[in-house]
């Protein structure tokens, strides 16, 4: 489903990516690990044409990215937030609609609500959520509306920026088996950004770790505790030895 090659992208003097490959399989979920300021936003966002990178190429199921037209590609994608990013002044269902209330993806409002309220079912939330405002959730709630938003125009790839940041240990519990389930029952292709060991273990089929610009290892997650590599290895025992230095 997505094909990375020789990517490069710089901010002045700054190499952020310095060649990276890496390939993601249809129906796969794929999870990106790294350090903080290794370039993993950086890449999600080449991904998806918001920063173009130097050069290399990233091909969305043969296509190439940057020759795609923009509606109908980012129709394919659906993005879980780190932070939530849901609007303050629209109630919960008009949250999870937002792609189909406006643009190529529009549907008629009252179908439009039906869909947002059937996800937000999906995602463990009762209709009387729907028209509350974002303010009224707590923290793990607004995950799930996120969540559902992601979900709601039946998006090919969904991409998930540290779903389980700011959570409890049981709500990110919760969260990463949510994340797991609609994945396998949408069929879609994951790929998530994350520093969470017991997300990586949870949602991942496969890992790649981006580091010093490129990936350092990639295989299957059950592989990853054995595998010889000495960057991963410092990175999921969180040792403060190792080649990765601690910035201090």
């Amino acid at each position: 489903m997505i094909e990375i090659a020789s990517l490069h992208k710089s901010f002045g003097v700054n190499n952020v990516l310095q060649g990276v490959d890496l390939t993601v399989e249809s129906g796969t979920s794929t999870v990106i690990i790294g350090g903080s300021g290794t370039g993993k936003s950086v890449l999600l966002k080449c991904i998806l044409g918001l920063v173009k990178p130097d050069s290399g190429t990233i091909l969305l199921d043969g296509e190439d990215v940057a020759k795609a037209e923009r509606d109908a590609f980012l129709a394919k994608f659906g993005m879980l937030f780190q932070g939530g990013a849901l609007f303050d002044s629209m109630p919960v269902w008009q949250n999870v609609a937002f792609r189909l209330l406006r643009g190529s993806l529009k549907r008629p409002v009252s179908e439009a609500r039906e869909i947002a309220i059937e996800k937000l079912r999906r995602v463990g939330l009762t209709p009387d959520v729907a028209e509350k405002f974002p303010a009224e959730l707590s923290g793990g709630m607004q995950k799930r509306v996120g969540l559902a938003r992601a979900i709601a125009a039946e998006p090919q790839v969904i991409f998930f920026d540290e779903p389980t940041t700011g959570l409890d240990p049981i709500m990110a519990g919760v969260i990463n088996e949510l994340i797991r389930e609609i994945v396998v029952e949408m069929g879609a292709t994951a790929m998530t950004i994350t520093h969470d060991m017991s997300s990586v273990r949870a949602i991942a089929d496969r890992v790649a770790m981006l580091h010093g610009g490129v990936i350092r290892w990639e295989g299957p997650v059950a592989e990853m505790d054995s595998a010889a590599d000495p960057y991963l290895r410092q990175f999921i025992t969180g040792s403060a030895e190792g080649p990765i230095e601690a910035v201090r």
